[in-house]
């Protein structure tokens, strides 16, 4: 069974959630289920289809899309408006703008953080390396295309003296979690 994660890593997880409901419902049309997160401990990819993104400055670290390949397809058709072959560019073009726009608008409420260009890995038993020194976060979501999940790699390393990011609230399947300020 996996551990509960760390309040801290939980408390930025929080963002990643709130941008991945926001920009698969304006852009795929789509309601996304959130579970529980979890810890994870192994470096292979959840699914078959993962798009991945960099943080720097004031934060550091990665957050992976990882779809099942039927659903990355589903969610690649309705945000494409029309249905791509996963060796298409189309589609991993698709697949690396929708990471983009989930990192994009989670890492506004970060401040003094970059994001890289996304890159895009499709095929069973990938393995996406990451920072060890930072616990990875499995945030599993289901649309009604299938299931997905969203893995956050990031830590704070911003001084003492930097704002707060404010309380925030999440709901995760049958849970409330007021995550305080830092």
């Amino acid at each position: 069974m996996a551990a509960t994660p760390p309040a801290d890593t939980t408390r930025l997880t929080v963002h990643f959630v709130k941008s991945l409901v926001e920009v698969l419902a304006t852009m795929a049309a789509t309601t996304v289920t959130v579970g529980k997160p979890i810890r994870k401990t192994d470096l292979s990819a959840t699914y078959d289809v993962s798009g991945i993104i960099g943080f720097s400055g004031d934060f550091v670290g990665s957050m992976v899309l990882s779809f099942q390949e039927k659903t990355a397809l589903a969610i690649v058709a309705a945000f494409a408006g029309q249905e791509c072959a996963v060796n298409s560019p189309e589609f991993s073009d698709a697949i690396g703008e929708l990471a983009n726009m989930v990192a994009g608008s989670a890492k506004t409420a970060f401040g003094g953080t970059n994001i890289s260009i996304p890159t895009v890995v499709v095929g069973a038993g990938h393995t996406v390396s990451r920072m060890q020194d930072i616990p990875c976060i499995l945030i599993p979501c289901t649309v009604p295309g299938g299931e997905f999940a969203v893995e956050v790699n990031v830590k704070s390393v911003r001084s003492a003296a930097a704002p707060a990011m404010g309380n925030k609230e999440v709901v995760f399947t049958n849970q409330t979690e007021i995550v305080p300020a830092v």
